[in-house]
């Protein structure tokens, strides 16, 4: 608690610098990462986090001093070079742009591997920790690297801020953002640009290696919460912030630990938690519905076989056993099991001394179910030219699915029909 109290006080002067600008660094890449997820550009990041270490390490050779706008301007010019050459390679050649961004990924990081070597040979007594961009080293953040930092990373929020209806029409249809006349070529090329200098502010943070985590990872965990721009925004940028705050925590409480891949870690685990446990989308949600719906289908299965032997007797209340069931409808005997007591509990089958029946509720329903069943071997045959003898298995599966609009658009379409393809009636509406 003493440690947590003397961490949120923020005596010391680096402790906030760092705090500050793994924030700042942190939330910007996020908030831009959406844009780039969106846009199915998330392999573009990952290349130019690699591409600016050479412009880096030539900025030192020329300038021999490590002032930070000078590296910032340096990685801004070759991440900005990486994504002209992924560009010309893609239009200009049989090679896709996935190969392009590979080849480019490669060629520009090995050459800056190449000028880091060649400035730790060199004697530079500068050249101290240049070698942190390869890692990031967001615990070096002095006051000049947080005024610099933090301003191109306002700067993007208040870009995308200004510009977020163009940005969003641009992610989701261009189309139709060409068609009304924004100047769609020109918002390409500033979200790149974003792109570029999110990447750049944040390598002094995790360094090149991790950067394409800060841009891509927030933003995918986001989409999992919600179906909202706006929304996937600010939650993105919010994990973000937290994982920088708790990084530079885990710095201060353990110097030993480092800022950067701390932060990496925490938003990886936020985003593996959300692919686990978010509503609707998460995996745990997804087999919780497929569950349901297998669950659902299994009881509707059974009301329909009930159906199904009542037609054969012209009998629809008649009990019949397990057995008899289960010979018309084969499913696993505990799921059966399962199935009808909770249809029984339902009040749409009953039980008497001579089997099993469907309640006047669950006539309703079956009927229902058969109903569904045979419009849509009707609709197979008439308008896809499906053989009859072909369209059983996609309607055993497609009648559990179907809402009640679609059962009236297939109705009208087939003209209210009496008798599916194998002229078995067709129940009507109750």
């Amino acid at each position: 608690m003493n440690t947590l109290w003397e961490f949120l006080s923020m005596s010391d002067a680096n402790v906030r610098f760092v705090t500050i600008g793994s924030v700042l660094l942190a939330a910007s890449s996020a908030v831009v990462g959406c844009f780039t997820v969106l846009r199915k550009r998330a392999l573009v990041g990952d290349a130019v986090a690699h591409a600016v270490l050479p412009g880096v390490c030539l900025a030192f050779i020329l300038t021999g001093e490590k002032n930070p706008l000078i590296l910032l301007l340096g990685s801004f010019l070759t991440g900005w070079l990486s994504l002209i050459i992924i560009d010309f390679i893609s239009a200009n050649s049989r090679i896709k742009e996935d190969t392009a961004i590979g080849l480019v990924l490669s060629v520009f990081f090995g050459i800056g591997i190449l000028f880091l070597t060649s400035i730790q040979h060199s004697g530079n007594e500068n050249q101290s920790g240049l070698d942190k961009f390869l890692f990031g080293s967001a615990a070096a953040l002095v006051g000049q690297d947080l005024i610099t930092f933090g301003a191109v990373a306002l700067l993007l929020l208040i870009c995308v801020t200004l510009l977020y209806k163009e940005f969003k029409l641009l992610s989701f249809d261009p189309a139709y953002a060409r068609t009304i006349g924004l100047p769609v070529r020109g918002l390409e090329l500033l979200l790149t640009t974003l792109t570029v200098l999110a990447v750049v502010v944040g390598i002094q943070s995790v360094g090149v290696v991790l950067m394409s985590a800060m841009l891509i990872t927030p933003a995918a965990a986001a989409r999992f919460w919600t179906d909202r721009l706006g929304a996937m925004v600010i939650i993105a940028a919010s994990m973000s912030a937290f994982c920088g705050a708790t990084g530079a925590f885990v710095s201060f409480t353990a110097p030993a630990m480092p800022t950067g891949p701390w932060i990496v870690m925490l938003l990886s685990m936020l985003a593996l938690l959300s692919f686990m446990f978010a509503p609707k989308k998460g995996i745990l949600a997804r087999y919780l519905l497929q569950r349901r719906i297998r669950k659902q289908m299994a009881r509707e299965n059974i009301l329909k076989t009930l159906f199904h032997l009542g037609e054969d007797t012209g009998e629809y209340s008649h009990s019949y056993s397990k057995k008899q069931i289960k010979q018309r409808r084969r499913q696993p005997l505990f799921q059966m099991k399962s199935s009808m007591q909770e249809l029984r509990r339902k009040n749409l089958i009953r039980k008497g001394p001579e089997g099993w029946s469907l309640t006047e509720a669950g006539k309703k329903e079956a009927q229902r179910v058969v109903r569904l069943h045979r419009l849509w071997e009707l609709y197979l045959t008439e308008y896809l030219q499906v053989a009859s003898d072909h369209v059983h298995e996609d309607a055993e599966t497609i009648e559990h699915v179907l809402t009640p609009e679609l059962e009236q658009r297939l109705e009208e379409l087939l003209n209210h029909p009496t008798a599916d393809p194998h002229q078995s009636s067709i129940p009507q509406q109750p």
